[in-house]
């Protein structure tokens, strides 16, 4: 799988939150993550949030598809509601 971010997102992400969007690619690694359509906001895109751990954490992606390709919109660790989902999602799979 192919992804794409901005540079200055990724930079911003790393200050705010200590990790960049290559990092956070590491959700990507297990067949199982969560994936759930993003529709909080009306963007006029498809939106993803994927969710899954990362070194032992829950971390929440937002990115979009593209031809192919991931583009990856932002990244976070996971809040308490992500989390339950996450294994919520996990025990039922």
């Amino acid at each position: 799988m192919e992804f794409a971010w901005d540079g200055a997102r990724s930079d911003a992400c790393c200050a705010a939150r200590g990790f960049d969007f290559p990092y956070a690619i590491g959700v990507f690694l297990d067949p199982d993550r969560l994936v759930e359509t993003d529709d909080r906001f009306d963007c006029g895109a498809i939106r993803w949030r994927v969710l899954d751990r990362i070194d032992g954490r829950v971390f929440a992606v937002i990115c979009t598809p593209r031809h192919g390709w991931l583009r990856i919109i932002s990244a976070r660790k996971a809040d308490r509601r992500d989390v339950n989902r996450h294994g919520r999602a996990a025990r039922t799979t």
